[in-house]
């Protein structure tokens, strides 16, 4: 098995890299994780693996439980997270207990933050089944749900004590989850390691065929991108905030959209949006933006789409948690494999990038 370590001081943890869960109850058992777990997950998720994870924790020695809400994004809500809190105080959670996010990056964020603010904090355990979860939400403590038009409005930094990524789950994925899940892969290699990037590039035959070990080291790579920066800055003061390379155009799009485009293809478009911005500048050159669309194309990702008024796409922007003394914060590449943060992107140079995002007819 693969084994990735975030050093974080008293919350460091493991991230490991199978294609299996037997190996689960070992890892749990190495952490010294209770009996008493609850397994958060969705519908989707539950009806492809709750059940083999519960019946394969309980036979070695947890007492787990399962608790599911309605798979979708719509449900990444404060009453479901009082949902879950109510489910811990059901089957009997106290401060020692632990939940178990078991599905894609809505479960792990909502069960992370349950478990943030239940009995004050208790420990959790990431089990990721998507892509996008597997290659970005499950790293580096992030929890939230949305709120009043924005997302991951609310939330809290509460680390994982254990991340379990079984690869094999990919192959249950929908084609737009994987696409979606591909759009922070390319993001990694975008603002931090070109080399990866150009793994990406040669490799796209073997990662789409979801080739087993392809796939591990493709998500030990970029994982590691992540824990990088993670380790370097755990609460988002500085460097962190490269992480969101893509997302101050694409939360937008994903808004404007009504959460209908997966978070993956919205960064994409962003991505691209960003990267506009970026050549128009004199940043980088026209060939680096060329990459970026083909490495977008070559994954299944649309390149261009049907917007709204730019003034509607524009204000979901003023909504954005990122911003400072009311100026959005920007991260534009320099070229593949580095970006630089900035506050002074202008109103017209987000419209152009808007346009130049915008589907024709």
């Amino acid at each position: 098995m693969e084994k990735l370590h975030v050093n974080l001081g008293e919350n460091s943890y493991d991230i490991k890299f199978t294609d299996t869960f037997a190996a689960l109850p070992d890892a749990l058992r190495e952490i010294n994780a209770p009996k008493k777990l609850l397994l958060v997950t969705d519908t989707n998720v539950e009806r492809l693996y709750a059940n083999e994870v519960k019946t394969l924790l309980c036979d070695n020695g947890f007492d787990a439980s399962v608790y599911a809400f309605k798979a979708g994004e719509e449900q990444k809500n404060m009453n479901e997270i009082l949902g879950i809190c109510a489910a811990c105080i059901e089957r009997g959670l106290d401060r020692k207990s632990m939940i178990v996010a078991l599905g894609g990056g809505v479960v792990g964020d909502m069960a992370g933050f349950a478990a943030a603010i239940y009995m004050r904090g208790i420990d959790f355990v990431q089990v990721p089944t998507t892509l996008l979860s597997q290659s970005d939400s499950s790293v580096g403590g992030k929890t939230g749900v949305d709120f009043k038009d924005s997302k991951n409005i609310l939330g809290a930094f509460h680390q994982p004590r254990l991340v379990y990524i079984n690869v094999s789950t990919l192959k249950t994925l929908p084609p737009e989850q994987f696409v979606s899940g591909m759009g922070e892969v390319i993001k990694h290699g975008m603002i931090r390691d070109g080399a990866f990037f150009s793994y990406l590039e040669q490799n796209a035959d073997s990662v789409k065929a979801l080739r087993a070990d392809t796939l591990i080291s493709m998500d030990k790579i970029n994982c590691s991108i992540k824990a990088d920066v993670v380790m370097q800055d755990e609460k988002e003061n500085g460097l962190r905030a490269i992480l969101n390379f893509g997302h101050t155009i694409g939360h937008a799009v994903e808004s404007a959209y009504d959460f209908k485009m997966t978070h993956g293809e919205c960064v994409g478009i962003g991505m691209i949006g960003a990267a506009y911005i970026a050549r128009k500048r004199g940043m980088m050159g026209g060939a680096a933006l060329d990459r970026i669309e083909s490495i977008l194309r070559i994954y299944g990702f649309k390149t261009r789409v049907k917007l709204p008024e730019k003034e509607k796409v524009y204000s979901f922007m003023q909504n954005d948690k990122k911003k400072i003394a009311g100026k959005l914060k920007f991260v534009l590449p320099t070229c593949i494999g580095n970006v630089t943060q900035t506050t002074d992107v202008t109103r017209d140079e987000i419209y152009g990038a808007l346009d130049y995002i915008t589907e024709r007819e």
